[in-house]
């Protein structure tokens, strides 16, 4: 099904649950010399969910546990490899998507879960399609939110040619550390910075990188996200690992994760997409119900790509209980 201007009028706009407190972390060895961060709150005995976070190199926050109702879920959100609480931090040895997958199962394993649902916003979204389809039986649902599947036109819209159309202003903040013979290929000139021993580079470059994202992901300026993604800690892992993954093509194949949808038929599924994400556009969204096309499609008028943004929370919010009302039914 598809909605093009979901907005929910004849329903009140959700906002996220209270703030919710965990029962339980813990830190996993998955080899590499790579340990994750893993929490869970909620419902011991409710549906387990997985959040997967963005990036690649994000990290989790505590205010992702407040989609779920935590009476109904258990909610489980862990770092991925070399952001967020996982160690060593901004490492980027044997870091890639495939480890991730891997690690996702191990986690699921340890946690002794059987099934469960899966959450996912932008390079969470990706993970989770390559988790999804690499091990369908043990997936309840997908909830994916602002689609993105890596492909070459993907990267170059947003770091090379398209978004730079319509935030011009902020893409002259992000090629400025680059010089000018470079900016041709910003992507590689970044990963050049980015994985070089000079500190003081490194940290400048991963700055401009991440502050371009975070001015690009919401309708309606944002400063308190800005700050967030400068925080230095979390810039330097995002950006020397979405750049690592970027310029390996997110150790994905050509339209890999579109070629392997017919895996997912027996997923339920929830596309959760801002009409004006400039980060991964709708197109991305609309490529994958092509071939997924069981999974309910919903295209947000009044929202770009954050997770934070108010009628992104309010159909996020919907999603999960709906899901949880359907789960509910056969678990």
């Amino acid at each position: 099904m598809m909605d093009l201007s979901l907005s929910h009028e004849k329903e009140s706009m959700r906002i996220l649950y209270p703030e919710i407190g965990i029962y339980e972390q813990n830190m996993l060895d998955v080899g590499s010399g790579h340990r994750l961060y893993i929490e869970q709150s909620g419902n011991r005995k409710g549906i387990p969910v997985l959040f997967v976070h963005g990036g690649p190199g994000g990290g989790s926050q505590p205010w992702q546990r407040r989609f779920f109702d935590p009476e109904r879920y258990r909610i489980i959100l862990f770092d991925q490899r070399g952001c967020g609480r996982s160690l060593p931090h901004a490492s980027l040895e044997d870091n890639h998507t495939w480890a991730l997958v891997d690690d996702m199962e191990r986690i699921r394993k340890a946690l002794g879960i059987e099934q469960w649902l899966l959450f996912g916003g932008s390079w969470g979204s990706t993970l989770a399609l390559a988790y999804a389809e690499t091990y369908p039986e043990r997936v309840l649902g997908l909830i994916l939110r602002g689609v993105f599947l890596c492909r070459n036109r993907d990267i170059d819209w947003f770091y090379q040619d398209g978004a730079s159309r319509i935030f011009p202003d902020a893409f002259a903040d992000f090629v400025r550390p680059i010089p000018e013979a470079e900016r041709h290929d910003l992507l590689s000139a970044y990963y050049r910075r980015l994985t070089r021993t000079d500190e003081l580079q490194q940290m400048a470059c991963a700055k401009a990188w991440s502050v371009w994202e975070a001015v690009c992901s919401t309708l309606a300026p944002s400063t308190h996200l800005v700050e967030q993604f400068a925080e230095p800690h979390r810039a330097l892992a995002m950006a020397r690992i979405e750049a690592h993954y970027f310029i390996n093509n997110s150790f994905l194949e050509s339209d890999q994760l579109v070629a392997n949808a017919y895996r997912l038929t027996s997923i339920p599924g929830i596309i959760i997409h801002g009409r004006y994400d400039m980060v991964c556009p709708l197109d991305n969204a609309l490529a994958l119900h092509r071939v997924w096309p069981e999974a309910q499609l919903n295209i947000i008028r009044d929202a770009g790509h954050a997770a934070s943004e108010p009628a992104i929370v309010d159909a996020l919010v919907h999603a999960t209980d709906q899901m949880a009302s359907e789960l509910e039914k056969i678990l």
